[in-house]
């Protein structure tokens, strides 16, 4: 993202609050409730105007799905990251145990065949050093 995200005038809690208000207002209507049913929706457009001017800085702003499921299921969604950090940790862990094994298995199968093929190994290794010298 290349511009930096503006801050919110208002918070969406208090947008949902003048709403809210708003409401109250409606239904408890008298005469001198005109006046400030007008204030309550003119705060209520500003408010409005001021988050239509900010969706452009947030329109490229990817939010992943499962940031909504957190949401969702009542969790805190900042603990999405954490979470994810948690699993890319423990796949890490899996697949660096994997290379181990991998390792230790090419070792064992060296070991092995050069006890039983001792000349081709011999080759096996000149070969390779060669190789190694010219990378």
């Amino acid at each position: 993202m290349s511009k930096t995200m503006p801050k919110d005038p208002q918070s969406p809690e208090t947008n949902i609050d003048g709403r809210h208000y708003l409401s109250i207002i409606f239904s408890a209507f008298a005469k001198n409730g005109k006046s400030n049913i007008n204030r309550s929706e003119q705060s209520m457009i500003t408010s409005m105007q001021d988050i239509d001017k900010l969706r452009s800085a947030v329109q490229d702003v990817h939010v992943p799905l499962e940031v909504f499921e957190y949401i969702d299921g009542g969790r805190n969604p900042q603990l999405y990251t954490k979470d994810c950090m948690e699993k890319a940790l423990a796949k890490n862990e899996q697949v660096n145990g994997c290379i181990d094994s991998y390792k230790r298995f090419k070792a064992m199968l060296l070991v092995e065949l050069s006890h039983v093929f001792p000349n081709e190994m011999t080759r096996y290794r000149a070969v390779r050093e060669v190789v190694v010298i010219n990378y």
